[in-house]
């Protein structure tokens, strides 16, 4: 099959949150199957930065960068418009057997539809979350009565990973027989040919004998990070434990209220590192004793499953998806979102070294059900599905 990836903002190696991952481990594997994959995506590789490359192939697939040019206003919220793919699709549609668009609102989803409909191509959407009403806004609001909801409700077959968006499908109109559910893969292979332990802790001066806990993921309000903190803080001075936060990921608009928290309390064992690439991200896994997600909201996380690729028990809230990755007892322990005593206690239980080791090996082998090639073999099937 000739296969179009469409995601608004893509630019490997540097790839910034789920869907960007999502979208390049499925597109290299279906590329290592014969497929011919190509991904269009706008010249943005952040905010406020653009790709130097406008074509380029990676990993047996072809990416094709076009220019956005939406007020920054729009590009704040993801509604980025890109003429040149539209010029380009126009030609090119009828060469693509199926189209996959990722992610829920962009002006490029918006393309593909109009042209889709013209030309009884069938296209597939993943809304990778961002159908919440967790995540609304003005200009978005704007978008789904003008759009949104034509381009999802016109899909062949929309993906869900979870029942909670499933709701949010149905929330928009879609036919229920048109949900398809398929969790986001993880290339296993990747963390098990890690780096040995030592590596993050050697280079950020973390005790070797210090507990690391470990949040990753962006530094965004919804993250729950401020709760974590407070959390931190009481656990450390309720127990006198030897434990280092390290928050890893890039700033959305909350790194300047977490520091004010750190320095509020006056603790000095809470690290910042910013956004890891590849390895360093794996390097911070393979050296932290459990992981954090005290997230207000979360669709399917990838963090959850990285974690568990390394052996790594997960305390997560007790929301969204979250609740189907989080085997409580098991893989980890389930909390309330905002309630620091309970996440406090439960980063003080997670801590024990019987609990690292059973929770850990039980996490590696609930991981393998999300490989990336059980989840290709999924999504292969509804390509022929819609085809037919």
């Amino acid at each position: 099959m000739r296969i179009l990836q469409v995601i608004p903002v893509f630019s490997p190696p540097k790839l910034f949150g789920g869907s960007q991952r999502v979208v390049y481990l499925v597109s290299k594997q279906l590329s290592k199957r014969g497929h011919e994959v190509v991904v269009y995506t706008s010249d943005m590789s952040s905010l406020n930065e653009r790709v130097s490359k406008y074509v380029e192939s990676i990993d047996g697939f072809t990416i094709m960068h076009f220019k956005n040019v939406s007020p920054s206003w729009l590009s704040k919220v993801g509604l980025l418009i890109t003429p040149g793919m539209e010029k380009c699709l126009k030609t090119e549609i009828k060469n693509f057997d199926v189209i996959h668009v990722h992610e829920a609102r962009s002006f490029q989803h918006v393309v593909v539809w109009q042209l889709a409909r013209k030309r009884g191509a069938p296209y597939v959407v993943q809304a990778h979350g961002n159908l919440s009403p967790h995540f609304g806004g003005f200009s978005r609001r704007i978008y789904d009565e003008l759009f949104g909801k034509k381009v999802i409700r016109s899909a062949s077959k929309v993906i869900a990973v979870s029942k909670v968006e499933a709701l949010d499908y149905a929330r928009f109109g879609v036919n229920e027989g048109k949900v398809e559910f398929i969790p986001n893969p993880i290339d296993i292979n990747e963390f098990s040919n890690h780096s040995t332990r030592g590596t993050f802790r050697k280079k950020y001066n973390i005790d070797p004998d210090s507990k690391v806990i470990l949040f990753m993921g962006r530094i965004h309000s919804i993250k729950g990070i401020d709760v974590l903190l407070h959390a931190f803080a009481k656990m450390v001075k309720d127990s006198k434990v030897n434990a280092t936060l390290v928050v890893a990921g890039p700033d959305d608009g909350f790194l300047e209220e977490c520091i004010g928290i750190v320095k509020t309390y006056n603790i000095n064992n809470v690290i910042f590192p910013g956004q890891l690439d590849d390895m360093k991200r794996i390097d911070a896994y393979v050296d932290a004793d459990v992981v954090v997600l005290p997230s207000r909201y979360e669709t399917f996380p990838m963090v959850v499953l990285e974690a568990y690729a390394c052996g790594k028990p997960v305390i997560a809230s007790n929301v969204g998806g979250l609740r189907d990755l989080v085997i409580d007892k098991e893989t980890g322990i389930l909390v309330e979102p905002g309630n620091v005593n309970e996440l406090s206690r439960a980063l003080l239980v997670s801590l024990s070294e019987d609990n690292i080791a059973k929770w850990g090996l039980r996490a590696r082998e609930f991981v393998k059900q999300f490989s990336v090639e059980k989840v290709v073999d999924k999504l292969e099937q509804i390509y022929v599905n819609v085809l037919r």
